[in-house]
């Protein structure tokens, strides 16, 4: 009785009989699956594979429309001069991450020939925004939008949109 093994036992067995009043609705329900029938298991499992599919599909579903129409918004909000990007500021900080990513992928920093190509990119870049803000000043909103002065003619983003609406139509369908 004065085995050292002894006490370790059962102070083991009290504690296992402690924790066994805590368990939760689950534990009970189910208990150790493995030591259950195979058509218990088979079913358990069918059925928390359905229902985790399930739940994926749905919040998907919502994920994906919420992000896809804020991105148009955005994009809507940005081609009617709601929103307005400091592409300077943003251009500078993706060089800053970039020559960092270089130089640690490299182990040394870009060369003056690269930034001056960038610089040079850049710049070229902001007279042709210049020079399209221009031309979209002597247009009208409405021939944009419609796609061509003389009428409506079809182009990427009408495609996208009517894409965008049979995805809404064909999601809200099939989530009842």
């Amino acid at each position: 009785m004065n085995d050292p093994k002894h006490h370790k036992n059962l102070a083991n067995t009290k504690i296992t009989k402690m924790s066994g009043k805590d368990n939760g609705a689950l534990e009970r329900f189910f208990g150790d699956i493995s030591k259950g029938s195979a058509t218990k298991q088979i079913v358990i499992g069918a059925a928390s594979g359905w229902l985790t599919g399930f739940v994926t599909v749905r919040v998907g579903r919502l994920v994906a429309v919420a992000v896809g129409g804020s991105i148009i918004l955005l994009q809507i909000a940005n081609e009617q001069g709601y929103i307005k990007v400091n592409w300077n500021k943003v251009n500078a900080k993706v060089d800053k991450l970039a020559d960092k990513v270089e130089e640690t992928v490299t182990g040394e920093g870009p060369r003056w020939v690269d930034k001056a190509e960038r610089y040079l990119d850049r710049k070229l870049d902001q007279a042709e925004d210049l020079l399209k803000k221009q031309q979209k000043k002597t247009k009208k909103w409405y021939s944009a939008l419609i796609g061509d002065e003389n009428g409506c003619r079809l182009n990427d983003f009408h495609i996208f949109l009517g894409a965008f609406a049979a995805g809404i139509v064909l999601g809200v369908g099939t989530a009842k």
